[in-house]
């Protein structure tokens, strides 16, 4: 079977796998595990990677980014494709750290739109490590998520085209639009790739022809349009040393005209009155709506003999700014408005000590600063026309938050079969908090230690077990910890959550069966809690609480080839989460908790056709206190010709229509259950869809 060799980053907290769909050579090198390119035969844990032909056929039949990874990462949980949030969208029932080439998308202020960040149109590939890690730095307690961008190539020029088009054929309003196009080129020193991305969507409808209520609280993806401009320089220096740059700005806004329409909003005597009976309509008019707006800029530098080792080095930026939709309250709307700055620095060596034993090590720095914005927005036509009046005092303090870490990776080669790893990470978070409504504001830091212990056995017939102890880390969102607080921030830091992960895996690559399966158990003693206004509605912050907190499950994928062109498979997560209260386990809070997941499939494929058949199923779950999510399954088909004119797609999303609500929608309605008006939170899933795309390489 062919092998392939690829340089991610060496600082991307990267990591991969075995295709979701075509078998792979456990030799193929990836970045993963000590940050070096690693076989996955020399990994001891469970990984996986989505190459780019795979995204694009969940693309194509009618999936956003986050629900296609949903499908398609056995561990990651499902997600909508109708709403701009992934929050609580777990990995093994815990926070997954996602990134770009290596440059963390996670930000000390949460704000969930990891995934509102690029157009798949740019994306070569996904690469993902199942798991708290100990080496990447705070964020990564369930697993980590790569996204690799396209890079050009010698030769050429080459050119990539797409358009597609999506409806569920309501009426003329249900339509979205895309288009992309892309050059790439080069010599044997230089190469490059400039590309252009974008999509239009109109409005969505479930499955019973009825237009989908707007997301007011975390915004969604009906009436939005997007645009992504990514370009990118590789340079060979020497036969040692390369020089690679990437820049992109993105922009995710809402353009449409409808909205929520709140007949009572005038009348009504109390906020939940107001709020009754809204519906959507046209005429919809604001000064300011939601948007994510982002700027990245990413330098790295390989030098494959730099004092007897190899040396990479990493320069980055990312500048965000996120605006939420406008949001009702008693007598005007409001609309808040965050902004992230993050610049950074990695530099890591590889080392081969002696012939069994090599080392990785390295230092991290990075700097991060919030702030935010909050609008009043006077209220007219029932909320159909907002114009902006004052912008108020932010929601948020402002703050920088300064990180260094340093950290080493070891691997020893105790027998032939026998792979023992081990390393640490030591960090510093230096915090500054500005003053705020009453507060002066402050200084404290946080400080953790972070390791992790691996063994992996090769049966040398096509299968391999491993162990694994790991540890990640998070602060809780620094800017909702210090909202509004009356004490002295210098002398009361947020707690650090440090969690815990033991697992077992075992995986098999052989001409008929590609599978790898692993069990988890994850741990902390401390969990995030909220805090309320005096009469215990509205939540007003966070806080680290003692709580003893506990995930675990088994996730795996098990692929059966037969013959040279049918596969038949499974991606499946059993997962649990649960904390300890008056000594005895009770079951997670379902705002938070992962529910059990699984999708099947089969798939024919030859050189020029490709047909896909997938049903996915999300398992309901219920908490302590009595709240549901219910479970759904949905069936998708996707087909695919190559002809002399390119490749044309067909995908039917959700084929038999299910009538379900987002399991975003269903957290929503226990969030903001307080305000009333339990129709304004129903936020449904799209019915059947049907994409139609046209792609070409030339």
């Amino acid at each position: 079977m062919k092998k392939t060799f690829r340089y991610g980053l060496l600082v991307a907290a990267g990591s991969a796998a075995m295709s979701a769909y075509a078998q792979q050579d456990q030799d193929t090198m990836v970045v993963v595990g000590s940050r070096t390119p690693t076989q996955i035969s020399q990994i001891p844990g469970a990984v996986w990677i989505v190459e780019e032909q795979e995204i694009q056929q969940q693309i194509h039949s009618g999936q956003s980014l986050k629900s296609a990874l949903g499908k398609l990462i056995p561990g990651f949980d499902f997600g909508s494709s109708t709403n701009r949030t992934n929050y609580a969208q777990n990995f093994r029932g815990r926070d997954a750290l996602v990134m770009i080439d290596g440059v963390s998308l996670n930000n000390s202020r949460s704000l969930s739109r990891q995934f509102d960040s690029i157009d798949p149109f740019n994306i070569a590939r996904i690469e993902v490590l199942s798991g708290a890690s100990s080496l990447y730095g705070g964020g990564a307690t369930g697993g980590i998520i790569n996204i690799v961008t396209k890079k050009g190539d010698a030769g050429g020029p080459h050119f990539e085209s797409e358009v597609g088009l999506t409806s569920g054929l309501n009426d003329s309003e249900d339509l979205d639009k895309r288009a992309a196009q892309s050059i790439a080129g080069g010599n044997d020193k230089v190469q490059g790739r400039l590309a252009v991305a974008a999509q239009e969507n109109g409005w969505f409808y479930d499955a019973d022809g009825d237009i989908i209520t707007p997301d007011i609280a975390q915004s969604g993806l009906q009436g939005n349009r997007s645009v992504d401009v990514m370009g990118n320089v590789s340079i060979e220096l020497s036969e040692t040393q390369r020089l690679d740059f990437t820049a992109q700005y993105y922009n995710s806004a809402f353009e449409g005209d409808k909205g929520l329409y709140y007949p009572a909003y005038s009348t009504g005597t109390t906020y939940s009155e107001k709020i009754q009976g809204s519906e959507v309509r046209d005429g919809y008019e604001s000064d300011v709506d939601a948007e994510t707006d982002r700027v990245y800029l990413n330098a790295n530098y390989h030098n494959r003999s730099f004092l007897g080792q190899e040396f990479y080095l990493q320069a980055y930026h990312r500048q965000e700014s996120s605006v939420f939709h406008p949001f009702p309250g008693s007598s005007t709307f409001t609309i808040s408005e965050q902004n992230t700055d993050l610049t950074g620095t990695k530099a890591v060596f590889t080392a081969d000590v002696s012939e069994p034993f090599s080392l990785t090590y390295g230092i991290d720095l990075s700097r991060e600063e919030f702030d935010s914005k909050r609008y009043t927005l006077a209220v007219s036509e029932g909320g159909l026309d907002l114009d902006q009046v004052s912008v108020l005092a932010p929601y948020y303090p402002s703050f920088e938050a300064d990180t260094f870490a340093g950290f080493a990776q070891a691997d020893y080669q105790l027998t032939p079969q026998l792979l023992l790893s081990g390393g640490a990470r030591f960090e510093r978070t230096d915090v500054d908090v500005a003053a705020q409504s009453g507060n002066d504001g402050g200084e404290n830091d946080y400080d953790v230690s972070l390791f992790n212990a691996k063994a992996l056995y090769d049966f040398e017939n096509g299968q391999q077990a491993w162990l694994a102890y790991t540890q990640g880390f998070e602060i809780p969102d620094i800017a909702k910890a210090y909202r509004g607080v009356s004490f002295d921030i210098s002398s009361n830091p947020v707690d650090g959550i440090k969690t815990e992960q033991l697992e077992a895996g075992w995986r098999l690559s052989n001409g008929d069966w590609q599978t790898q399966i692993a069990a988890y158990y994850s741990w902390s003693d401390k969990d995030i809690g909220y805090l309320y206004s005096d009469d215990e509605n509205i939540e007003i912050g966070v806080t680290t609480v003692d709580k003893d907190v506990r995930t675990y499950g088994v996730e795996g994928q098990v692929q059966r080839f037969v013959g040279q062109n049918w596969s038949f498979g499974s991606n499946f997560n059993w997962v649990r989460s649960e904390e300890k209260s008056n000594g005895d386990w009770i079951k997670a809070s379902v705002t938070e908790a992962s529910l059990p997941t699984a999708t099947v499939f089969g798939e024919w494929s030859d050189l020029d056709t490709r047909a896909r058949l997938q049903a996915s199923r999300a398992f309901g779950i219920e908490d302590e206190a009595g709240y549901e999510i219910d479970g759904f399954t949905t069936v998708d088909v996707i087909a695919s010709q190559d002809t002399g004119y390119g490749t044309f797609s067909l995908g039917v999303d959700n084929l038999l229509n299910e009538e379900y609500t987002t399991i975003w929608g269903q957290r929503a309605a226990v969030f903001y259950e307080v305000y009333g008006a339990d129709a304004l939170w129903d936020l449904q899933g799209r019915g059947r869809t049907y994409t139609l795309t046209w792609s070409h390489q030339y």
